[in-house]
């Protein structure tokens, strides 16, 4: 880090910047002491509505677990219904923004003062934003979304009455294979591509910004400082904070519930061990349990060291299935499915007027909402390990280098599977349920045991990586954006959010955490649409400085 000052873990701008002069101390509304050996530093109040509101949720989930799945199943489906058009359009302007910055006069400012450098190597730090970002959602979703697209797309369009009942993306491609697989993947790319990483581009850039060039707290409502100024240090900041960490925590959750239910999977597919609550509780204790350790390493020892590892063992299974698997058919199959997506991405990102109603509300909806629900989390991590880049360099890595690595991931994955289908006549990772859908597929490869192992491992090392990180974002916000506060608060959130994942898979499953995602994800969307806003204003001013 730089030898220049600073301000409670956050470094001095380096070079000239534009700072913005308040009389705000960074932690001045908060109380510290310790409860015996144990130091706490929080925010008044952030801290305690935050962790009040979320021990109230938690305590009635448990308590009343049918009321709380028929309430998690209503909020989904009138955020999905009602709000479909709102999140697929403001993806889109999220996209364009972000591209509209990389051609700017904008991208030449330097993120920390015009004499700032990286943290970190290129290859630390592709490593800790990419594990942040996508980890146990790609193991999830690398096999089963390619086949789930291509499956419902060849089945064509069925329609009950006045809509759609299929979940074919735009209109399918009844009985024609090839037409399938190019919806199919444009499908999928659309999903993990070009949206998810500019949502969380932006949200890492205004952090960045106002936090390294401002000299503002590492907090969600600096971004929001050229609308309501000293106000964002009252109830509007506080608003805002609180709503990072719900959405923070609920984005989280539902991902260590999906790798919980992906590792269960796997360990009975090699073991025989029984899935269920009972197994998936275990996992998320023990895996939350191996994250403290993580935590107490802090940035550099703990995420830092896993997302390499994780990056490196992820890169191997992938080049051994591309090896072994129908090499030659993955790389067309790569190309083909990039030109399918640039032909089919202006439908698919159209909000208005769409036939494809199970697809656009039930699977675009809710990925919109989910990544929007992580940004905080993914865009404040992204953020720490990024000061010293220029702006057009930090969109293009963030957004350009990560959305071709998914696409690469999930053609190699999700290729092998559907050749599998389409060649080999092997439906069983198709038919198979979707926690078992990649094991299933590698189980048709040589040396299927120590790959599902890999597998595993990899789920595990990106759940691990997770919640160490989701402990270090939400702290640093319920600290007042303080990022040297106790390492006690850090391994308090990591606990909660292992807690919070739990009680959700108990009081109502995979649908109790998707409803909980988007009912959040759907709110933090407003804050996302005026955090772009904000982000111009704060490059004019550093352009005008003359940065």
């Amino acid at each position: 880090m730089s030898d220049e000052a600073t301000n409670h873990g956050i470094p001095a701008p380096q070079g000239t910047a534009d700072i913005i002069e308040t009389e705000y101390e960074i932690g001045q509304d908060n109380v510290d002491g310790s409860v015996g050996p144990f130091g706490f530093d929080i925010h008044n109040p952030v801290f305690a509505i935050s962790g009040a509101a979320i021990v109230a949720f938690v305590f009635f989930t448990l308590a009343l677990p049918e009321q709380a799945e028929t309430i998690f199943k209503g909020m989904f489906n009138f955020a999905t219904k009602n709000f479909d058009w709102f999140l697929i359009g403001a993806a889109d302007i999220v996209v364009i923004f972000a591209l509209f910055l990389i051609v700017s006069p904008f991208g030449g400012i330097r993120l920390g003062g015009s004499t700032a450098v990286p943290d970190y190597t290129y290859v630390g730090w592709f490593s800790m934003l990419f594990a942040a970002g996508m980890g146990i959602g790609l193991m999830f979703y690398g096999v089963s979304e390619p086949l789930s697209h291509f499956s419902s797309s060849i089945g064509g369009a069925v329609t009950e009455g006045d809509l759609r009942s299929d979940w074919a993306p735009l209109t399918g491609a009844l009985d024609d294979q090839e037409g399938s697989i190019r919806i199919g993947m444009a499908a999928t790319i659309f999903h993990w591509g070009l949206h998810p990483w500019a949502i969380y581009a932006m949200v890492g850039l205004a952090l960045a910004l106002f936090t390294y060039n401002k000299g503002l707290p590492l907090t969600i409502r600096s971004a929001f400082y050229p609308i309501f100024g000293d106000r964002i240090w009252g109830w509007p900041g506080h608003l805002i904070d609180i709503l990072a960490v719900f959405a923070t925590l609920f984005g989280l959750a539902t991902s260590l519930g999906f790798g919980a239910t992906q590792a269960s999977a796997g360990l009975n597919e090699l073991f025989g061990i029984p899935m269920g609550n009972t197994t998936e509780v275990i996992l998320i204790s023990a895996i939350t349990a191996v994250a403290l350790i993580s935590v107490l390493r802090g940035l550099d020892g703990g995420v830092k060291v896993l997302s390499e590892i994780n990056m490196g063992l992820a890169g191997l299974l992938a080049l051994f299935t591309l090896i072994v698997g129908p090499t030659a058919f993955l790389f067309a199959f790569f190309w083909d499915s990039l030109k399918a997506y640039v032909e089919y991405l202006p439908a698919l990102a159209n909000p208005f007027g769409r036939e494809d109603v199970n697809f656009s509300q039930g699977w675009t909806a809710f990925y919109w909402a989910w990544w929007i629900s992580w940004s905080p989390f993914v865009g404040m991590f992204i953020a720490r390990v990024s000061r010293g880049r220029s702006v057009r360099e930090f969109i293009i890595c963030v957004l350009l280098i990560p959305s071709i690595v998914c696409v690469a991931w999930m053609s190699i994955f999700g290729g092998t599977a559907i050749h599998q289908v389409i060649t080999d006549n092997f439906t069983g990772a198709q038919d198979a349920e979707l926690p078992r859908q990649l094991f299933q597929m590698l189980g048709e490869l040589p040396l299927a045991s120590i790959t599902s192992f890999i597998g595993i491992v990899l789920v595990i090392v990106f759940f691990v990586t997770s919640s160490d990180s989701g402990s270090l974002v939400i702290d640093t916000i319920t600290a007042g954006g303080k990022v040297d506060a106790p390492a006690t608060q850090r391994v308090f959130w990591c606990i909660f959010e292992g807690a919070v994942a739990i009680a959700l898979l108990l009081g109502g499953g995979l649908a109790a955490l998707q409803s909980m995602v988007i009912s959040t994800g759907l709110l933090f969307t407003v804050v996302l649409l005026v955090m772009c806003y904000c982000i111009f204003r704060g490059l004019q001013s550093e352009r005008a400085e003359g940065k």
